[in-house]
């Protein structure tokens, strides 16, 4: 695993640890966002980023470079290999030195020009077990060919703290979530899943057996919308995590709207000959937004009724 340290790294003594995944993508962005707030930080934050098996020589040396010109303590691990993303973020944690660490993907935007202030307060002050701040599309573009995802997007995610909080495990995301050291060290993200999706929303059902999970709104926006064929991939690369956490934590996918109509789908007659069908509408640009995006729920719920 090769490091490269910014010159703050060695010196900090953090409270709150920011760790940063990323896979082919570039971080500078967020990283000069973050190193904004440095002055007020009084040192107590620190950054983690784990190149996830990219493989880009010149990618590193930008980064190395970037990394040893910033006034926040950061350190940059590049792995040869691709972990995956729960293996990822348990490897971030075992570089992070704070009491507290804040999970933030690398296509986020802070929402407010006090955003690593606000969670390091709230670390400060409340100490909490675990914290999720929300996201929004406030800074993403308006683009025609991610439409739809950002539709569905405002529909089910882009929600106040305070809808958040009725389901409190169901709105986990590693996106903007704050977790206390001592909490992950008994339940970490578990290796076992695969591909995309459900591993944090699982986590999230695990601790919130044994800890409150609290909703704020300190939200960063989800730059990284995905156009239709990418979301339906998502999804079918999502089912058998979805099929391992139904297992796992039946009683609550049970409540859960996909669950619901991936079993209605399921005692439908004929349901596989109208998974595809369901894609095909999806992916016809002259239908309206919300339509395309009503069919490309109706597809995921079609592909987890195979794990219902």
């Amino acid at each position: 695993m090769r490091r490269g340290d910014s010159p703050a790294w060695r010196a900090a003594e953090p409270r709150l640890s920011v760790l940063i995944p990323f896979l082919r993508d570039d971080p500078t962005a967020l990283l000069a966002l973050l190193d904004r707030e440095t002055p007020e930080l009084q040192d107590a934050v620190e950054v983690v980023l784990l190149d996830d098996g990219t493989g880009d020589a010149d990618l590193t040396a930008r980064l190395e470079a970037v990394v040893a010109d910033l006034a926040l303590p950061v350190r940059l691990l590049s792995s040869p290999d691709n972990l995956g993303r729960s293996r990822g973020r348990n490897r971030l944690t075992a570089e992070a030195r704070g009491r507290h660490w804040l999970f933030l993907d690398s296509d986020m935007r802070p929402d407010s020009p006090d955003f690593l202030q606000t969670w390091l307060a709230l670390a400060k002050i409340d100490d909490p077990a675990v914290a999720f701040g929300g996201f929004s599309l406030d800074q993403a573009p308006h683009e025609p060919r991610t439409a739809v995802h950002r539709a569905m997007a405002l529909r089910s995610d882009c929600t106040p703290g305070i809808e958040r909080a009725r389901q409190p495990e169901k709105h986990v995301f590693t996106s903007n979530l704050l977790v206390r050291r001592d909490v992950f060290e008994v339940e970490a993200f578990d290796a076992d899943f695969a591909g995309w999706g459900w591993e944090d929303v699982e986590w999230g059902m695990r601790v919130a057996r044994r800890w409150p999970i609290v909703h704020i709104d300190n939200p960063a926006t989800h730059m990284g919308l995905d156009t239709v064929e990418t979301l339906a991939a998502k999804y079918e690369q999502s089912a058998a995590n979805f099929a391992r956490v139904a297992a796992k934590h039946p009683e609550v996918v049970a409540t859960y709207p996909s669950y619901r109509a991936a079993r209605l789908i399921r005692r439908t007659p004929g349901h596989r000959l109208a998974r595809p069908l369901f894609k095909a509408i999806a992916m016809l640009d002259v239908l309206p937004d919300p339509a395309r995006a009503f069919s490309l729920r109706l597809y995921r719920a079609a592909l987890y009724a195979e794990a219902v």
